[in-house]
């Protein structure tokens, strides 16, 4: 740790040293100025050559720190990297809209799910924008897709350094930047398609401008977290703003200008957030929606409504228009998992983020009690408040939302927790000569032995030494911490780094695991098998653990259940190959789920593709994509260019598998879920009537099942077409597909 000379910024003092700095003088060291001064070069000095500047990093910092931030960014990106195509398409559901995107700009812009621009993703389309071009540029595959993602998580990474060590030390930085990255849902949504990699990424840049804007007032700085906010709206709508509360009253109380400035500094960074995010909105909205596609997700045709809808209030409250049912708030039990206080931590979501979160939690308390006394400018008090606001803000919204509820969305949290973790280690740790501030950072490391073992004694067969290791070395590591300030370096240094390998031995192992198998489909988790499971009910056929809704994951697992290669997805390049129907995540008989239990039936209706169920057949392709086989795809490839869509399903993921295995438009009947009612059944009529559809698949999406349609009625539209198909066109099987081709009608 840096100890400056110069403490005019030190404890948080304004930039004009009017007040005087805080803490006693032990707390000289816990910062590094605020903006270090870089000295001009003297005339005829020469200028040091870029590579050198950058492998060097800041003249007043030690040899070893730039290269070892380097380190840290390549690391993350070899480790993100590392077995990307084993998840082939990931989620079918994004990958046909970020091909539909390659292929045709008004889809890229729409976030059309397919070229013809039928209808879009239940999200705005930012977080598609980077891997469409990708594709554009280098093709459809595997590593087009996810290789944008994994530069986000670098990037975040990148940025959360940035940040802690600006204010704290490198130290602080490097030891953030380990434990984000050694997340495991930040491993798995890194390298995956999800929005949430962008939301993350743009979340922990908005903290970052905001703590730049608290160090000396600067308005632009405010401005320009307003226009990350307001692009990462455009990635995952309300989710983006769900830390503006505690940044807004942090900026508000602790910002070193006067209070009529502050005011008008976060109404400025409020217009260039609605500007940021709302252009595409009225766009959206102004343009006619008959020249369009229609918004996925909405049951109006209206961005508006599926932002304060199904994206919106109905993920607070459950009440989700549309989707496959709700859950239950204040500590229930619904369909997407238990609600309350411990939700972070139970046995759904507990091993996809919470291994430091115990400790973060403490450190952010000794953080806050260490600045008790500070000015109100405190810089120090203010990066834990706007860091671990945004963490308990989001941590709480996460912990009663009774509406969908994925485990993977926890990797919003992870960039707050790696930051508070590395802000409060290292503010303790120059405190360490105070018997509290050794206590308390012992205590938080025994608090994430104990934990760590407890959440690895949930998968008792993996790697089943690994719990003691964690535990006896991080209590060990713990004691050392106790008496750090009496012993010598080599073994206070030894104490350090024994706590530091025991907190993130456990997350590090999920981590590896995670990204040693592919993961395709809706429902992801990271670790190995059985890590995480929904709770509760389950599905409404009840009691599926890890199936549908919630806890299903292909990580590793074939179709017929068991620990194979992962079956969807198919590597880069090829088309996805998951189950044909039923239950998601089951073959055609109906068997074997994604945890690789044996469940026969599933859910009502779940039979083979295309036989009987809900919306005409199933669920089948709900939250995975349906197996393509060559002779479908020879199928729906002949003559496709005579038609504007080769095909069209019920329900996106259905429709998405085929479209990426012939890379022709297929449309998406109803949306995700099939319950958007697009198109009308007298649309899909006259599609057919001009010629512009050739075949329909049968079976897929909800139909009129479960969370159902726009209206009161028990059929939804997907449902009448799919009976309007069946009565009056021809059907023709191609292995155990069945197809109708509407262009021969039966009558």
């Amino acid at each position: 740790m840096t100890t400056q000379s110069d403490t005019s910024h030190q404890g948080g003092a304004s930039p004009s040293g009017a007040e005087p700095s805080w803490g006693p003088p032990s707390s000289t060291a816990l910062q590094e100025p605020v903006a270090p001064p870089t000295a001009a070069p003297r005339s005829g000095e020469p200028k040091q050559p870029f590579f050198h500047r950058v492998w060097r990093g800041r003249p007043e910092d030690p040899r070893w720190v730039r290269p070892a931030f380097l380190a840290l960014l390549v690391a993350t990106g070899l480790l993100y990297l590392y077995n990307l195509s084993a998840s082939g398409y990931a989620n079918s559901f994004y990958s046909a809209a970020v091909q539909a995107g390659s292929q045709s700009w008004k889809a890229l812009f729409f976030g059309s799910l397919d070229s013809a621009n039928a209808i879009t993703v239940d999200k705005p389309p930012a977080s598609l924008w980077p891997m469409a071009l990708s594709v554009r540029i280098f093709g459809l595959n595997s590593w087009a897709i996810l290789v944008p993602e994994v530069l986000m998580g670098v990037a975040t990474v990148g940025v959360l350094y940035g940040a802690l060590r600006r204010r704290f030390s490198p130290a602080a930085g490097l030891i953030a930047g380990a434990v984000l990255a050694l997340t495991p849902v930040a491993a798995l949504m890194f390298r995956f398609n999800n929005p949430d990699a962008m939301l993350a990424l743009l979340m922990t840049v908005t903290i970052y401008c905001v703590v730049r804007a608290l160090e000396d007032g600067r308005t632009k700085w405010l401005v320009w977290a307003g226009v990350a906010v307001g692009f990462a709206f455009l990635a995952k709508t309300l989710q983006a703003f769900l830390i503006l509360p505690p940044l807004a009253v942090v900026y508000a109380v602790c910002a070193p200008v006067r209070l009529r400035k502050r005011f008008a500094q976060l109404g400025l960074s409020a217009v260039a957030m609605v500007v940021a995010g709302g252009w595409w909105v009225a766009i959206v909205e102004l343009w006619p929606a008959s020249s369009r596609p229609y918004i996925g997700g909405s049951q109006n045709n209206s961005f508006l409504e599926l932002t304060f809808g199904y994206n919106g209030l109905g993920r607070i409250n459950g009440d989700e228009t549309g989707s496959v049912g709700g859950g239950g708030g204040g500590g229930g039990t619904g369909q997407w998992g238990e609600t309350g206080w411990n939700r972070m931590f139970n046995s759904e979501i507990g091993s996809q983020i919470a291994w430091l979160l115990p400790a973060a939690l403490i450190l952010f308390v000794a953080g806050i009690v260490l600045t008790r006394k500070a000015r109100r400018t405190d810089l120090t008090r203010s990066s834990f408040l706007a860091w671990g606001g945004a963490l308990l803000m989001t941590a709480i919204i996460f912990s009663y939302m009774a509406g969908i509820f994925h485990q993977y969305y926890t990797v919003a949290l992870a960039p707050y927790i790696a930051a508070v973790v590395g802000m409060g280690a290292t503010v303790l740790w120059e405190e360490r000569s105070k018997v509290w501030a050794s206590l308390t950072l012992a205590g938080a490391v025994t608090a994430t032995a104990a934990w760590g073992y407890v959440l690895l004694n949930r998968t008792p067969t993996y790697l089943p030494w690994l719990k003691w290791l964690v535990l006896i070395g991080g209590l060990v590591g713990a004691l050392g911490l106790i008496f750090a300030a009496r012993l010598g370096r080599q073994l206070a240094l030894a104490a350090v780094g024994l706590s530091f390998v025991a907190s993130v031995a456990g997350p590090t192992a999920y981590t590896l695991s995670t990204v040693n198998t592919g993961h395709t489909g809706s429902i992801v988790t990271a670790g190995p098998a059985g890590a995480s499971m929904m709770g509760g009910r389950g599905g409404p056929g009840g009691g599926m653990r890890g199936g549908f809704p919630g806890g299903g994951n292909t990580r590793g697992q074939n179709q017929q259940g068991g620990n194979g290669t992962t079956q969807q997805g198919g590597g880069m390049g090829r088309p996805p190959t998951g189950g044909t129907g039923g239950f998601p995540g089951q073959n055609q008989q109906g068997n074997g789920n994604t945890q690789g239990q044996n469940q026969q039936g599933g859910m009502p209706g779940g039979g083979a593709m295309g036989e009987g169920g809900m919306g005409g057949g199933g669920v089948g392709g709900l939250l995975n994509g349906a197996t393509v086989s060559s002779a479908a795809k020879k199928l729906l490839e002949t003559n496709a260019g005579d038609y504007t869509w080769a095909a069209a399903a019920v329900g996106s993921q259905n429709s998405a598998s085929y479209q990426l295995a012939t890379g022709k438009p297929v449309m998406a009947i109803g949306g995700f879920n099939g319950t958007d009612p697009s198109p009308t059944l007298a649309q899909f009529e006259k599609y057919v009537t001009d010629g512009k559809i050739h075949y329909f698949i049968s079976g897929g999406g909800m139909g009129g099942g479960m969370g159902g349609g726009n209206s009161s009625s028990t059929t939804s539209t997907s449902s009448q077409i799919s009976s309007w198909v069946t009565a009056n066109f021809k059907k023709v099987t191609v292995g155990s597909a069945t197809f109708y081709d509407l262009t021969q009608p039966t009558k």
